[in-house]
């Protein structure tokens, strides 16, 4: 190789190593890997990306019975009305995710980071896999509305 070959290559790895880390700021959508639980009950609406929870991630830290005992999270996806006022006032992901345990609300993409569209879902799940049509129902029916605090639920409305 000629001098003047290894200055050049030497530029270019120079000029790649410099932009690579400008490269990870430009924020695209991730994608849910196998496992991801997407939560988008609300975010389309809102006009916000859906929440990709990397479930793995929290799993191999954590045991079942902190998120889905102690902070209340349902064993399906969709199935709670998370919003952004709960998760602040410490409830579901706002148990940890409050500066203290780890990071707090403050940067929405980190949580926010889904394809926009994507629907709420178990990323790859073997039922999606198996029969579409009932994953895409059960994730269309998986959390009826709660009915608001200072209402009682409709079944004892008006009725003693």
């Amino acid at each position: 190789m000629s001098t003047t070959s290894r200055t050049r290559l030497r530029k270019t790895r120079l000029i790649l190593f410099l932009l690579l880390p400008a490269t990870m700021l430009v924020h695209a959508p991730t994608f849910a890997e196998y496992g991801d639980v997407v939560i988008n009950n609300f975010s389309d609406g809102a006009g916000i990306r859906p929440v990709v929870f990397p479930h793995w991630f929290h799993r191999i830290r954590f045991r079942c019975k902190v998120c889905h005992s102690d902070l209340g999270f349902k064993f399906q996806a969709g199935g709670n009305q998370i919003n952004m006022l709960k998760i602040i006032d410490g409830e579901y992901c706002g148990g940890c995710h409050n500066g203290e345990v780890a990071w707090s609300v403050e940067n929405c993409q980190l949580c926010h980071s889904g394809a926009t569209g994507t629907r709420t879902q178990v990323h790859h799940n073997t039922l999606s896999k198996l029969d579409p049509a009932s994953a895409a129902k059960a994730a269309t029916t998986a959390a009826p509305p709660e009915a608001p605090a200072n209402q009682p639920p409709a079944a004892n409305q008006g009725r003693p």
